[in-house]
Order: C-alpha cells, then sequence, then structure tokens
C-alpha cells in the first residue's frame, strides 16, 4: 500500500517565507513613506504657487474694492473659491454682503478650497497631507502691518471689515502651507507671498504640526524690524533671521 503524502508547507518553510517579507517590509516601508512625503512636499509648493497665480488675477479684476477707489484687492480662500460672499463698499468704506450676487463666480480656485475649518481662531485648508493658511494685512501702526487670518466658516471676519485696511490688501498678502502630521505627511514648513518666491523651513523639530502649531503671519519675516508683513522675507541667503528664529531658505523654481 502507498501512502500519499499530505501537501502543505513545513513550519520551517513558513518561517522562512515570515522572515523574508519582513526584510522586504522593513526595506520597502521607509522608501514608501519618504516617497509619500516628498510628493505631499511637492504637491505644497505646487498649491501654493496656484493660489498666487489666484490672487493676481483675482486682484487684477477688481472682484474686491472695499474703498471704491478702482484698485482690487487680495481675498480669502472663501472668497477666491466662490463659497462665500465677498466684502463690499458700500458707498462709504468695507462692509459685508447680504446677497449671494457677491459670491465670486466663476471662482479663481477651486470648490475645495472652500471647504474652511478652524485652528482655533482663523480658517484653515486641509490639502494632500497639509494644512494652508491665508493671511491679508490689518491697518499699519506704530508697530508695522499685522495680518488678518480668515473667518473659521469662510471669508473675511465680520469684527475685522469695519476697519479693513483696503489700501494695504491691494499689495500685500502671505500664505503659509505646514504638515498635518510631521514626518508622516510632510517634513518641511512653506510660505509665500504677494512677490511669488516660496520659502521653506526644514521644521525637522516639528515646530509646525497640525492645528495645534500654526505659523503666525510674520513667522517667516525679516527679525531686524517689528514683526509686520511689509518686511521683507527672511531668506538665509539675504544673511536674515527670521521673527520664529528659524532659517528659512528659497525654494527653487
Amino acid at each position: 500500500m502507498i501512502r500519499k503524502r499530505n501537501a502543505g508547507f513545513t513550519l520551517i518553510e513558513l518561517m522562512i517565507v515570515v522572515a523574508i517579507i519582513a526584510i522586504i517590509a522593513a526595506v520597502a516601508i521607509p522608501k514608501l513613506m519618504s516617497a509619500r512625503i516628498s510628493a505631499n512636499e511637492n504637491a505644497a509648493i505646487a498649491t501654493l504657487r496656484s493660489i498666487a497665480a489666484a490672487q493676481q488675477q483675482f486682484q487684477a479684476s477688481s472682484s474686491i474694492d472695499t474703498d471704491g477707489d478702482g484698485g482690487g484687492e487680495y481675498g480669502f480662500f472663501g472668497e477666491l473659491s466662490g463659497t462665500v460672499r465677498m466684502r463690499i463698499f458700500d458707498g462709504t468704506g468695507p462692509a459685508a454682503s447680504t446677497t449671494d450676487d457677491d459670491i465670486l463666480d466663476p471662482p479663481f480656485l477651486a470648490s475645495a478650497f472652500g471647504n474652511v475649518a478652524s485652528d482655533g481662531t482663523d480658517g484653515v485648508v486641509e490639502r494632500q497631507g497639509y494644512y494652508f493658511k491665508v493671511y491679508l494685512p490689518d491697518v499699519t501702526g506704530a508697530g508695522g502691518t499685522p495680518g488678518l487670518g480668515e473667518d473659521p466658516a469662510g471669508g473675511t471676519k465680520a469684527g475685522d471689515i469695519g476697519t479693513w485696511a483696503s489700501a494695504n490688501c491691494e499689495i500685500m498678502w502671505a500664505a503659509y502651507a505646514w504638515p498635518v502630521d510631521a514626518e508622516k505627511t510632510g517634513n518641511r514648513t512653506f510660505f509665500i507671498n504677494q512677490e511669488g518666491d516660496i520659502a521653506s523651513f526644514d521644521n525637522r523639530d516639528q515646530s509646525y504640526e497640525g492645528l495645534g502649531s500654526v505659523p503666525t503671519f510674520g513667522a517667516a519675516y525679516d527679525n531686524t524690524v517689528a514683526d509686520s508683513m511689509e518686511e521683507a522675507v527672511a531668506f538665509a541667503v539675504m544673511g536674515f533671521t527670521a521673527n520664529d528664529t528659524n532659517i528659512w531658505t528659497m525654494v527653487g523654481n
């Protein structure tokens, strides 16, 4: 009588297979994480450039002109994406709109940028592992020109419209991008303003991460003068140290 051998793997064979899979995973997973981080960072840079292009078109179209002088002003995400009413000129000064006729159509940014969330104080937008935040300039005072964040519901905060710096908003804006989860969705933090040059900070200490550590409006500006949006960006190549005490470098085109 011939006995048939039962088909299957021995314990040793299974252990060898598991060991091989573990080795492959140990090599592949870090590379996949690195590739994901690199892709997200490149996407963040591209998004900032898209925001800059949208701001230029928006300002040139005079879609917002809260002092009625014919000079267009820059906007927040909600206004640029056509998801909230834009601020208006009511004949005497800046005012909140009361009609949907003042919703931008067609918008200069994708409607996804209208999905504004709160960072606890202002509005931010999440895209591909990064948070994005726009600052527009307030009235210039003795201490310089501070920045105003977006309403958590999108657009301009109701409390800011009454003292809106129309003239400053015709010439200045800034935006930051920082990782949702540092070392997982991205590493570097990025900055751009009306000049179109992009600066980056390596963020190895996770200074900026998630909604708990958000860049202030003046974080990337030169700290040799007051914390102000009208000052130079603190590019290391120019010998500046930024207001946030970090070293910012220029991102190549």
